[in-house]
């Protein structure tokens, strides 16, 4: 029986059994990260563009087929009629115009059958070929029980715009974020530890270290990112380096109680995220000098290298989407250029592994 498993324990010589069943493996989770980013991106055009509560039903099966004859637009027209986004924002909307935010929340939703079926369909496959371990069996399944999750997430985010206030949660919004960047890291993780089996280096511990700390500071980022788009405070302070003036805004803790201001309050939360960039645009030249001192791998050191310019380019459109007043183009860029940025810290950590 052909088994494999990410643990390093299990090295096998290039080309010895397995080899190629690991890589398959390896490929297939790739694969599925990649659909996992155009999901987010995706995400983020239908949030920008205001169609996420086009479609008033969660349908996991039905929800498949969309509208075809008149008759049925126009009821899915009359049920969107009903939501307090219609009622309060989007009155007199024109049949046409519902149709342009309807398509754009079709094809999120349909994105996301569209991962599990490919996520799903596979696993079975290889489980029966006797492809893959029974402990890395578990850990896929998991995945997909956390892709299930996620379905479920979107559908409670998408209910809390559709009975009083018109927009949704930015708690749901932002959980429902970093859940799938979760889900996208756990594939990432497994399919790098598949495909590589690179000794540890022996002055690697150290940098390590640092590599993780880079990384929950980009997880940081992400998570602040969601708030941001949540309470949309990316249409306020549209300055940068000072915001409207102030690199701290007097009006940081304004609410009561204090806390609520990380969540609620535009200056906090766009002050938050920007200072997880401020704090990355430190902590990321500094780690890069440490690596070339202590020459990694050269796998290590192309990561480290795709680390430094993936965030000068995060940084770029950040900046570019606030002067700008967040165009749809550039924010959904920053919003995929967040999956790339953790992409490339991932990368760091396991290249140092």
């Amino acid at each position: 029986m052909k088994t494999l498993s990410t643990d390093a324990a299990s090295v096998e010589p290039a080309g010895g059994p397995g080899t190629r069943a690991r890589l398959q493996v390896a490929a297939w989770l790739l694969a599925c990260c990649a659909l996992v980013f155009t999901m987010v991106v995706v995400g983020g055009v239908t949030r920008l563009t205001h169609s996420g509560l086009s479609i008033v039903e969660w349908q996991p099966i039905l929800g498949t087929l969309p509208p075809v004859s008149e008759a049925q637009w126009l009821e899915t027209f009359d049920k969107y009629k009903l939501t307090p986004e219609y009622r309060k924002v989007n009155r007199g909307m024109s049949l046409d115009a519902f149709k342009s935010i309807f398509w754009w929340e079709y094809f999120h939703r349909l994105l996301g059958r569209m991962i599990g079926v490919v996520f799903l369909l596979p696993l079975v496959w290889f489980w029966w070929r006797d492809r893959i371990d029974r402990p890395l069996a578990l850990k896929l399944a998991g995945i997909f029980v956390l892709g299930g999750l996620q379905g479920a997430m979107g559908w409670y985010m998408v209910k809390s715009g559709l009975v009083d206030d018109p927009r949704v949660s930015q708690y749901r919004l932002t959980a429902h974020l970093s859940l799938a960047l979760a889900i996208y890291a756990a594939m990432l993780w497994t399919a790098l530890g598949l495909r590589y089996r690179d000794p540890v280096a022996a002055n690697a511990p150290p940098l390590r270290r640092f590599a993780w700390i880079i990384t929950a500071v980009v997880a940081y980022l992400a998570v602040t990112g969601g708030f941001v788009a949540g309470i949309r405070a990316g249409f306020a302070y549209n300055t940068f380096p000072l915001m409207n003036g102030h690199w701290v805004p007097p009006e940081i803790f304004m609410l009561e109680p204090w806390y609520l201001n990380f969540f609620n309050n535009m200056a906090t939360v766009q002050f938050d995220h920007r200072l997880g960039a401020w704090l990355l645009a430190l902590l990321v030249p500094w780690f890069w000098l440490r690596a070339r001192r202590e020459a990694p791998t050269a796998r290590a050191n192309l990561a480290i290298n795709l680390l430094l310019g993936m965030l000068a380019l995060q940084i770029a459109l950040g900046i570019a989407a606030l002067l700008l007043a967040v165009p749809i183009p550039l924010a959904a860029a920053h919003q995929g250029g967040a999956v790339l940025l953790l992409t490339a810290a991932l990368l760091v950590n396991h290249a140092l592994r």
